[in-house]
């Protein structure tokens, strides 16, 4: 294990952001912390990269302490922030120049490193241009560079593809294989975007109110749900039609999600006509349905009993409360 944590915590006041979190990650491991934003990943990641020291717990990165050996630990990570942290009145060559110095690498291989990143990150006709001139996705790419100028051995990507848009994520996500396969690369990544964690880790960690409630491949993660999704669209309640589906025994789980109610089923397209002929027999009006499986999004589901965007507006929620209250009420 590059990585290890052993019941790691940051606590804030009486507010517990980070809640006795244990896991290993393995060299050359895409490893992903999803969940909503609040749940405690950036405060993990701060914790691991020696930004904030733990209220108590352990962690480990390739051997260094993170508590008493902090200089070992920033030798072997490079880290790209949520928030943009490139100086925009620089050029991208200049601001991987700034970074090598401050990063100490050999003066008589700087240059070299920085043509080499330039070329790994695609700028390399763009590294004389002034930054406030890049695009969202070229200020990432620089950024990834950076992260990787002094060769760490483990790279922190907090939130990478927040703020871009769908065309300019995919090719990020591309960019993040591709880096990770051809240079072995272990990376660690936070993300509130379920997709992005399917498609790019080798194992997930579902992170709600700064516990792990979740932990494996996606795959597995998936396959753990038990069978197929039936979504049911129904006329009325949803809530009082979902009462009635779980008296039927095979029904291993039931949810309503964008008011559809979601079915778990071993064989959902056997099932389907009893589920019709069931809601025919009681009462309940059923306007579409469809079939699909598991997606992480489900799992999540499962865990928690709520989506990641309801988990999302419930924080945005608590966030405006907090703040009316420090502000005395005023808006």
């Amino acid at each position: 294990m590059i990585i290890e944590t052993k019941g790691l915590t940051k606590q804030f006041g009486n507010f517990k952001a980070v809640d006795g979190i244990s896991f290993g990650v393995s060299e050359g491991e895409i490893f992903g912390l999803l969940g909503p934003n609040g749940a405690g990943k950036t405060t993990t990641i701060k914790m691991l990269i020696t930004l904030l020291a733990p209220t108590s717990g352990e962690a480990y990165i390739a051997g260094a302490d993170i508590k008493n050996n902090k200089r070992k630990v920033r030798e072997n990570i490079g880290v790209v922030f949520q928030d943009p942290s490139l100086d925009d009145e620089l050029t991208g060559r200049e601001n991987l120049q700034f970074h090598a110095i401050l990063y100490r690498v050999d003066k008589s291989k700087r240059e070299g490193k920085i043509q080499e990143m330039l070329k790994l990150v695609e700028l390399e006709d763009k590294a004389d241009i002034l930054v406030k001139n890049y695009s969202g996705g070229m200020k990432r790419r620089l950024e990834i560079g950076r992260g990787l100028l002094h060769e760490p051995k483990v790279l922190f990507l907090d939130e990478p593809t927040i703020g871009l848009d769908t065309q300019t994520r995919r090719h990020m996500w591309e960019y993040i294989e591709r880096l990770n396969k051809q240079h072995g690369t272990t990376i660690i990544l936070t993300t509130h975007y379920i997709e992005e964690a399917d498609y790019l880790c080798d194992r997930v960690a579902f992170v709600d109110h700064g516990k792990i409630v979740a932990l494996d491949t996606p795959d597995t993660l998936k396959k753990k749900m038990g069978g197929d999704i039936i979504a049911l669209k129904v006329k009325g309640s949803p809530n009082v039609a979902i009462r009635k589906f779980n008296r039927i025994s095979w029904i291993k789980a039931a949810a309503i999600h964008d008011d559809l109610i979601n079915l778990t089923v071993e064989n959902g397209d056997r099932r389907l006509p009893e589920i019709v002929i069931f809601a025919q027999k009681h009462g309940i009006a059923v306007i579409s349905t469809d079939i699909r499986k598991p997606s992480l999004e489900d799992v999540f589901i499962k865990y928690t009993g709520k989506t990641i965007r309801d988990e999302e507006g419930n924080w945005k929620d608590a966030m405006r409360l907090r703040h009316a209250a420090w502000s005395g009420g005023r808006k």
